[in-house]
């Protein structure tokens, strides 16, 4: 008899109807902070019928956009960078793959499934919860000497490490020497641009994921780009096949890369509110780190902070590889103050 084995699948954030269910709460008097995603997204223009209509047309001008707004040498569109994790294993040479222990969760699956060794690395900060077999990922110590590539999530989701591009080039240049690839997610990084290796994705060795939800808050669009050199280009071109990103989707995703007054205004919004947010959890915790799309608190309770905040109706998402909690933004005043007030509620209990 065949027999059919399915991986567990990756929790992520965004799974409020769960949360519904386990704490029966209705779905619309949720506050939901789960995800990192932008809450005050771009504003959908008018759509022509006619892209419900036609099959997306794969070759129009999205990709030259893109790459124009990344300043990158070519842009390949893909049904979000979900799409892309999916893809890379089949573009790079079987050896070594190096994954942060608290970072986006659907990396290292994708590469074990594909026969890729993976290895798990922590930043110094985390030194000392490495797990066996792990790794410090530290620019004063070289990378391990059977590292064929390194995953990098910059800046990093949950834990809000950053990584400046000097460095990042500097891994790079290290792992393609050794005929490898470092690919660099940088999903959260619209809101500081100086922190991107997106021009220099035309070089040997490198890989980055650019999406197009979370800044501009357009997850349900499924879009995304990868940018790379021509050899990589090519192969997940063909890897990806015909009509990935849908034809409603590509002209929203096309209109807000053009839209560089809206992309400053709110660059400058989403990083006051982060700024807002942590200064929020200081009040509460010690050990807070953001971006400006959300805020990760470290703590030996986050299943009690979790927990107590939905009962009043706010989801959170939990990690446990490092106990810890990460927020999103809340999307207007109402939420904020409903926040503050759950989390002094919530303070009293866990120190009760």
């Amino acid at each position: 008899m065949l027999s059919l084995s399915h991986p567990r699948p990756v929790p992520h954030g965004g799974n409020l109807g769960e949360a519904a269910a386990r704490y029966g709460i209705p779905r619309e008097e949720w506050i939901d902070l789960s995800t990192g995603i932008n809450p005050q997204g771009y504003p959908v223009p008018p759509i022509d019928p006619q892209a419900w209509i036609r099959l997306p047309d794969d070759h129009d001008d999205l990709e030259a956009i893109a790459a124009e707004h990344y300043g990158a040498a070519r842009a390949l569109a893909v049904a979000g960078t979900q799409a892309a994790i999916r893809m890379l294993p089949g573009v790079l040479p079987k050896g070594r793959v190096g994954v942060g222990l608290l970072t986006y969760g659907e990396y290292a699956p994708a590469f074990e499934r594909a026969g890729f060794p993976v290895s798990r690395f922590v930043t110094p900060e985390l030194a000392d919860i490495g797990q066996a077999g792990s790794f410090v990922l530290d620019p004063a110590r070289p990378l391990p000497a059977d590292l064929k590539h390194l995953i990098l999530v910059n800046p990093n989701n949950p834990g809000a490490e950053r990584f400046d591009a000097q460095q990042v080039m500097a891994w790079c240049e290290a792992l393609a020497a050794r005929g490898g690839t470092l690919v660099v997610d940088e999903a959260f990084i619209e809101s500081m641009p100086d922190l991107s290796v997106a021009r220099f994705a035309n070089r040997e060795g490198l890989i980055v994921l650019r999406s197009i939800g979370k800044f501009y808050g357009l997850a349900g669009a499924r879009a995304g780009f990868v940018l790379a050199g021509a050899r990589i280009d090519e192969a997940m071109r063909a890897a990806r096949g015909p009509w990935s990103v849908s034809g409603p989707a590509r002209v929203v995703v096309r209109a807000a890369l053009l839209d560089t007054e809206w992309q400053a205004q709110t660059r400058n919004t989403l990083i006051a509110s982060a700024e807002r947010l942590a200064g929020l959890l200081r009040r509460h915790h010690a050990a807070v780190a953001s971006t400006p799309l959300f805020s990760w608190v470290k703590t030996a309770r986050a299943q009690s902070w979790q927990d107590g905040l939905a009962r009043r109706g706010i989801w959170v998402r939990r990690f446990d590889v490092v106990p810890g909690i990460r927020l999103g933004l809340p999307a207007d005043e109402p939420a904020w103050v409903r926040l503050e007030g759950a989390l002094k509620s919530v303070q009293s209990e866990v120190q009760g």
